[in-house]
């Protein structure tokens, strides 16, 4: 088990009030593992910010089956960016309705990058890009061909 440091915090009381609203509704049992989860999220936000840090990531949209040339076009990016795909899963809303998940591995400006290009297409209804990374201090250096436009 790692090693637990104790450090104090000072905050107004009405800040406080409102933090302990917020994490019991969230189910947290003390302070020190919220306010660990708070750190951990700003840490993998600003490893993100580094363009060339590894990062995951899962690209959800939903798009309208219907729209001429649109599957084409969108199964063709994916094969553009083949390297960067871990996984695609396809659900099939309703009769107009298509809904994708990708889940992706790369560099964070790349991952950035497909999900724009994806979103773009003329119908995409709605889509977004969540990144993530593992903040781990062995992170290995990732390195992918970058693709010609």
């Amino acid at each position: 088990m790692k090693k637990l440091i104790r450090f104090g915090v000072s905050m107004e009381d009405d800040l406080l009030r409102q933090f302990d609203d917020l994490i019991n509704k969230k189910g947290y049992t003390n302070r020190s593992e919220a306010i660990r989860d708070i750190v951990r999220d700003k840490l993998v936000e600003e490893n993100i910010q580094i363009s060339t840090a590894e990062a995951y990531g899962a690209l959800v949209y939903i798009y309208d089956h219907h729209k001429r040339e649109l599957e084409k076009n969108l199964a063709n990016l994916q094969h553009k960016y083949f390297q960067y795909i871990i996984s695609t899963s396809h659900v099939h809303l309703d009769h107009d309705n298509c809904f994708e998940v990708i889940l992706l591995r790369g560099q964070g400006d790349e991952l950035k990058l497909i999900a724009d290009k994806l979103l773009s297409f003329k119908g995409v209804k709605h889509g977004k890009l969540i990144l993530t990374t593992s903040l781990s201090k062995k992170q290995k250096s990732i390195h992918y061909h970058k693709q010609k436009e």
